[in-house]
């Protein structure tokens, strides 16, 4: 069954890249640019590598919390002092 009409690519080469080490839709793309094109078929070739059912990584995740936070609980991004600005004339 093909996985990507854009440039003919089936199931079974996409398992194939995936038993020769490509564990990510981009590592498929670079070999077989699978997905490169309308990328109607990225959802498959994660379904296919086993990924489809998990959620994106939350990059707060990554962060360290500052102290205090509770276990768990996602670090504040893009935290900025009180700035105040003049007013204008």
């Amino acid at each position: 069954m093909f996985v990507c009409s854009c440039f003919g690519i089936t199931e079974d080469q996409v398992k194939k890249h995936a038993d020769g080490g490509a564990c990510t839709p981009r590592q498929i793309a670079s070999v077989c640019k699978a997905g490169t094109d309308c990328g109607g078929c990225v959802r498959r070739i994660q379904a296919l590598l086993g990924r489809g059912d998990q959620p994106r990584r939350d990059l707060t995740e990554r962060r360290a919390a500052p102290a205090g936070t509770p276990a768990g609980a996602p670090a504040a991004l893009g935290a900025t002092p009180d700035v105040r600005l003049p007013d204008a004339a």
